[in-house]
């Protein structure tokens, strides 16, 4: 990452961490998803992602209470059924 600034060093490496965590997604046959959703959510440093593998969603990098937060209640929603994706997909 020679050459980057920090503010694009710090994004290269959100964008990759993102990316790995996506890679990681399970699939279910006949487009079938858990309930509650699976949720993850990956730190690095003060913030953190949350991953929704059901939704194959993310909410992009959040402060890291928030991103807590924001996992609970994603798998609070989708205890009986489906809800809204996270947002943008990596």
């Amino acid at each position: 990452m020679s050459g980057c600034s920090a503010e694009e060093s710090a994004a290269l490496v959100e964008a990759c961490t993102a990316a790995a965590v996506h890679r990681r997604d399970h699939h279910h046959p006949l487009a079938t998803s858990c309930h509650p959703h699976v949720v993850e959510v990956v730190h690095l440093g003060h913030r953190a992602v949350v991953v929704c593998h059901d939704c194959e969603s993310d909410s992009g990098f959040l402060p890291e209470r928030q991103a807590d937060a924001v996992a609970a209640t994603h798998r609070g929603r989708t205890a009986d059924d489906g809800t809204p994706a996270l947002g943008p997909a990596a």
